[in-house]
């Protein structure tokens, strides 16, 4: 048997988890007890936040988690350009082979089962014959013709169609911008409250990460903020490598993903996508539906508490609460599952994937130096000191098996955007120009938070300077 006392077994948690906030969860209180029960980023989903709420709850969350004494960042999630229904004075019950019509560019349709969506294009970019998903696949739909400003569908499912329901189009590419004004205004107020990180939604292609990215640089000439992918539909799957290469990491973002692709697909994608990114030495996340049935209920079905271990298997990066703690009755309690699973997991081992990451650089070669001593020697942590943070996330990337990466840095911007790597714990600490100072000082620092005792080994990285270039060293050494 597994003794149960897991925090003393397994210390430090190294997969990282994501918590949405919402209506349910953004009380200061309840944040609290999320950063205490170990979330180490907050989601904000501008599909549903004003913008009014995020400034008040900002400012709370930089200062609930310094009274906590942790560090946690915050992630804004743009909405991106969804397709939506409109508004329903009452709902619809529809029935397998009811014609439905939906109408575009102002169109006022009498019929009784019929709606207005967002998309102008909608009838340019569809064939007959195409399938219709509404509301998360809830509600399927056949084109049967298309109509000058109208098309209409045979309905395949029987549901209650709401108001502003999301639509989605498996395997059509639809004409739609990248980044929305609604996505950039959203995107200003982030960098203005200074976000950690930027999601963007329906990436279909490398070109959409890049127009984002050029967006943030002309806003935030300080500070480079890191871009998550999300990855959502075909189109994204036929063109992920080139999207991973250009992002700074990626979502698996399995609700509209499940929708869209053939469901006995997902859990194949998804560890295509999770190894993909660990051989690239992109940070991965696997998002969505992970401990859905909690919403409503106090203990995770079986199923869920396989399919988070699951993924924690695979060694991804972090693994995202959405409607869990946004709406559910029990944010709290859904954060602790996730870390009790994701403990017992890492205790077992991984997949491995991050075998295949391919290094060529001296430095590169260097901190796979260290990662492997640590390894041998199953050291207590593996220090890095890092300027930019690449450091600390190629140690990450290379998936110690054993010790957690405690990361020391001197740039503020750059300690919450290490939150997103497996495995790293990033200390804000001044760099002496004498590097034995600065080692005593991150020493001293962890333990006084009780991260190290007398006794353990440790591996030290650290940079210095030569005319040309940065060489990096390793030590062992014994607290």
């Amino acid at each position: 048997m597994i003794n149960k006392d897991l925090n003393k077994l397994w210390p430090h948690r190294h997969t990282r988890i994501i918590a949405t906030l919402g209506p349910a969860s953004q009380k200061p209180d309840l944040i609290q007890q999320m950063i205490e029960a170990g979330v180490d980023i907050f989601r904000i989903n501008m599909s549903h936040a004003k913008h009014e709420t995020v400034r008040e709850i900002f400012p709370l969350l930089r200062k609930t988690a310094r009274q906590v004494g942790r560090q946690v960042a915050v992630l804004m999630d743009t909405q991106g350009p969804a397709i939506r229904t409109g508004e329903l004075k009452n709902a619809l019950n529809l029935k397998p082979g009811d014609v439905f019509t939906f109408t575009v560019q102002g169109e006022v349709s009498n019929e009784e089962h019929s709606v207005d969506v967002n998309y102008d294009n909608l009838i340019n970019d569809i064939s007959v014959g195409d399938t219709v998903l509404i509301d998360n696949g809830t509600i399927q739909m056949r084109v049967l013709r298309k109509e000058e400003k109208k098309l209409r569908c045979e309905v395949l499912t029987p549901g209650t169609l709401g108001s502003r329901r999301h639509i989605n189009l498996p395997g059509v590419k639809v004409n739609l911008p990248a980044i929305t004004q609604k996505d950039m205004d959203d995107i200003a107020l982030g960098l203005e409250l200074g976000v950690d990180f930027v999601a963007l939604s329906f990436v279909r292609e490398a070109s959409d990460v890049l127009q984002l990215r050029n967006f943030i640089q002309q806003r935030s000439t300080n500070r480079r903020v890191p871009i998550i992918a999300k990855i959502e539909d075909q189109l994204a799957i036929k063109n992920l490598d080139e999207i991973i290469h250009v992002s700074d990491a990626i979502m698996v973002a399995r609700g509209d993903l499940g929708v869209e692709c053939p469901f006995e697909e997902l859990p194949i994608i998804q560890r295509r996508i999770v190894k993909k990114c660990q051989e690239l030495g992109k940070p991965v996340i696997v998002a969505t539906h992970m401990l859905e049935s909690m919403i409503s209920n106090p203990m995770a079905t079986r199923a869920e508490v396989t399919d988070v271990a699951n993924a924690v298997y695979e060694q991804a990066d972090a693994i995202m609460l959405s409607g869990e703690t946004s709406v559910g009755k029990y944010p709290v309690e859904c954060v602790r599952v996730m870390d009790r699973i994701a403990r017992r997991t890492e205790l077992s081992g991984g997949a491995g994937f991050s075998s295949a990451l391919k290094l060529s650089e001296p430095r590169q070669l260097a901190i796979a130096s260290a990662v492997h001593l640590a390894n041998a020697t199953r050291a207590a942590a593996l220090l890095v000191f890092t300027h930019t943070g690449r450091s600390a996330a190629l140690a990450s990337a290379l998936r110690p098996r054993f010790s957690p990466i405690f990361a020391f840095t001197s740039q503020p911007d750059i300690l919450h955007t290490l939150l997103i790597h497996r495995g790293v714990f990033p200390f804000l600490i001044e760099f002496d120009v004498d590097r034995q100072i600065t080692l005593r000082n991150a020493i001293h620092k962890v333990r006084e938070k009780k991260l190290l005792a007398t006794g353990d080994t440790i591996v030290v990285v650290t940079d210095f300077s030569g005319t040309e270039h940065v060489t990096s060293a390793i030590q062992i050494r014994v607290i």
